[in-house]
């Protein structure tokens, strides 16, 4: 179970401000290359495959191995999409582009109903780095006091992550795949090439001789000297050093950047309202595995009981007309021309109280 604290955390509502208008109105570019699994959906197409059941995982995504367990099934029902509206004039070539959640091995994601308007020519997706399934929604044009949807009913099925008592043979990768070399580099907010960061991370991991130990040993460290502390402004994880508090996302990244500085891979995990870390190690076969931890609110290290979607998992991003790298995939809306900016409403939200 999550504290209170977790709940009430930052992330959710800076990262994913879902039902915000994202900013003024200007033309936006749209990288054609789509890295892969690209499809496009057309209104009135008889059927639709968004997310195929036979898209293989990338190293990013492949975690289960016998070293974890997928345990406690349930099953919930989520509305994702966006609305836009128009005020006082038409507006066109509207762009909007949202994430969704995608397989893991721990989650399984159906797209069980669409609701698409005429007036929308197409929604497309694009697969980001391997770990985002991004929505690109184009709206040739809306008329004054008109209005346009795209929306997806997900049923999401999400297992909690069991390990093992025992890790002892555990080791930090010794040549990792080129896909997960970014986990080992500095990312936004993230300075794990920070001196003091490296220095401190030496230092605590210096007496433990296993894998599992120095990645414990980070994350009782950071749990313990840095206090959780709410702050509507964002902090690296330098800052968060220094200050001696944060909240989630702040622990988080100080656990990821101190284990890339002892050369452990690990990345960040977005959840509604709420984010942690993962880190990856190697069995004994070369058999790489990713762990989860709960940087705020009850302890949990190795494992984790999440019932939320995972909305996308990565701290640095190479998303289409960003120059710089992201460290969320956020929602966004574009028009080419409009007198009066429309309003916009991005949706993510639990459609079903109980799980199944």
């Amino acid at each position: 179970m999550l504290s209170d604290l977790d709940r009430i955390d930052r992330a959710g509502r800076r990262m994913r401000q879902c039902g915000k208008w994202l900013g003024k109105l200007h033309p936006i570019m749209i990288n054609p290359r789509t890295n892969s699994h690209a499809a496009i959906w057309f209104p009135g197409a008889v059927a639709v495959c968004l997310f195929g059941a036979t898209l293989a995982l990338s190293a990013d995504q492949r975690a289960e191995s016998s070293r974890i367990h997928l345990v406690n099934s349930r099953t919930t029902r989520w509305q994702i999409g966006v609305i836009v509206r128009t005020h006082g004039g038409p507006v066109t070539g509207i762009v909007a582009t949202l994430p969704v959640p995608i397989n893991w091995p721990e989650q399984t994601v159906t797209v069980v109903e669409r609701d698409v308007s005429p007036q929308v020519r197409s929604v497309r997706e694009r697969l980001l780095d391997h770990t985002v399934k991004q929505l690109v929604v184009t709206i040739p044009r809306l008329a004054a006091g008109q209005q346009a949807k795209a929306l997806l009913t997900l049923e999401i099925t999400k297992r909690d992550i069991a390990t093992l008592p025992k890790m002892d043979d555990m080791r930090i990768p010794s040549k990792l795949p080129r896909s997960l070399r970014k986990y080992l580099k500095p990312s936004p907010y993230i300075e794990s090439q920070d001196r003091k960061i490296e220095q401190l991370a030496r230092e605590i991991t210096a007496r433990h001789k296993l894998a599992w130990k120095k990645v414990e040993a980070i994350y009782d460290w950071v749990r313990q000297r840095v206090r959780y502390q709410f702050d509507p402004k964002i902090k690296s994880a330098a800052e968060a050093l220094q200050d001696g508090s944060g909240d989630c996302e702040e622990l988080s990244s100080l656990i990821i950047a101190m284990c890339r500085a002892v050369n452990i891979p690990a990345r960040l995990v977005w959840v509604p309202g709420h984010c942690y870390p993962e880190f990856y190690l190697e069995d004994s076969a070369g058999q790489g595995v990713w762990f989860p931890c709960q940087a705020a609110g009850t302890r949990s290290f190795g494992a984790i009981s999440e019932a939320r979607p995972i909305l996308q998992k990565g701290d640095s991003f190479r998303v289409p007309g960003s120059r710089t790298p992201q460290r969320y995939v956020h929602e966004t809306l574009r028009a080419g021309n409009a007198a009066v900016d429309p309003e916009v409403t991005f949706i993510c939200k639990r459609l079903d109280t109980e799980a199944k």
